[in-house]
C-alpha cells in the first residue's frame, strides 16, 4: 500500500460467509497475534455489526467482510493500482 497510501503498508482483505463468521475470523486473528506476536490492534471498528470489521495494526489493516459488504465496498477496485497477492485459505 505504501506507494499510494501513507498510513499503512498492507491491507489484508477476507470474507466470512455471515456476520457470525466474520466476527469469528476477527476474534481468531486478534487472539493469535496477541499470543504469538504480542500485538494488539490500535483501533477496531465494526465488530458489533460484523458486516465489515476494520482492524488497524498500523503497518497492516485487516478488513473482514460479509459477501454483501465486500461486494458493495469493492476495496480491490478502489485500490486497484496497488499490487495484490491472493492467498489460499488455511485449514
Amino acid at each position: 500500500m505504501r506507494p499510494v497510501c501513507s498510513y499503512t503498508d498492507y491491507f489484508v482483505i477476507c470474507t466470512g460467509q455471515n456476520p457470525r463468521q466474520t466476527k469469528a475470523i476477527y476474534d481468531e486473528v486478534r487472539e493469535r497475534l496477541k499470543a504469538d506476536e504480542r500485538m494488539i490492534p490500535h483501533r477496531v471498528n465494526g465488530a458489533e455489526q460484523a458486516t465489515w470489521i476494520v482492524v488497524d495494526y498500523l503497518d497492516v489493516v485487516l478488513h473482514v467482510f460479509t459477501p454483501e459488504a465486500r461486494g458493495y465496498y469493492r476495496l480491490e477496485e478502489l485500490w486497484g493500482d496497488v499490487p495484490s497477492v491472493e492467498l489460499a485459505a488455511v485449514r
